[in-house]
């Protein structure tokens, strides 16, 4: 089983506060797993949590003022929020199962996550404060990543079906499943400011396979590679800023 969203870095800016999350994984963190908040102006840092377990996909609430995680434990993955004015912890899923990759709808009322609680990695939406979890979606195939669009008219996902990875979109209620791309591997969907134009990222197959960033509409139109001096993977939107 391939885990969409591990050993990713995820990103997620705030449009007020201009700060993102991003898992501790290096040498010093052999023992737990940290998440911090960094501050772009600043560019100053502090630990929001040490976790005796991974501790991974961290998501600002619309509001800016909670933050979704995974955390690990006991061969367990549960999604929990976070309040960051109190650093108080509340578990939302609670199903023995992988959970992980949750994404806030725009108005901050609903989540959408990854879980393999039905045997297969599917997608499943419920109530931002807990309760019961809907599956989405029933195509062939493994899906995760999910993300909201900002428009909250749509959700985009990374599907494993027929021996490719494929970048694709469907309404919040797992109708009109659309994919956009398919390669040996793309993953990590992220909206435009707009809710119209997805970016992601491929990777070649081999030995010197490398990740490089791609933009699709939700058409399925216009395709392109986006120019960068380097290698890159896991794209992130910026807000729309004043």
């Amino acid at each position: 089983r391939r885990c969409f969203d591990c050993g990713a870095l995820r990103q997620a800016a705030h449009l007020a506060r201009r700060q993102f999350h991003y898992p501790n994984i290096g040498i010093a963190a052999l023992r737990q797993r940290q998440i911090f908040l960094y501050n772009l102006e600043t560019q100053q840092r502090e630990v929001l949590g040490n976790f005796p377990e991974m501790s991974f996909a961290p998501r600002f609430s619309p509001d800016g003022r909670q933050v979704l995680l995974s955390l690990a434990q006991g061969g367990n993955t549960d999604i929990w929020v976070m309040e960051l004015a109190t650093r108080k912890m509340r578990r939302l899923t609670q199903s023995p199962a992988i959970e992980t990759a949750a994404s806030y709808s725009p108005d901050g009322q609903q989540i959408v996550f990854e879980s393999d609680r039905g045997g297969g990695q599917q997608i499943y939406v419920m109530s931002a404060l807990g309760g019961s979890p809907q599956r989405i979606s029933f195509g062939q195939g493994r899906y995760g990543t999910p993300v909201w669009s900002p428009r909250g008219d749509m959700i985009a996902f990374t599907k494993s079906s027929g021996g490719q990875f494929q970048i694709g979109v469907m309404r919040t209620d797992g109708s009109e499943e659309r994919i956009l791309d398919a390669s040996f591997l793309s993953e990590g969907p992220t909206w435009a400011p707009n809710g119209r134009v997805l970016s992601f990222f491929r990777e070649t197959p081999g030995a010197n396979g490398r990740p490089s960033l791609w933009s699709v509409d939700i058409t399925g139109r216009n395709l392109k590679r986006l120019n960068t001096a380097n290698a890159g993977s896991d794209p992130a939107w910026s807000p729309l800023l004043p």
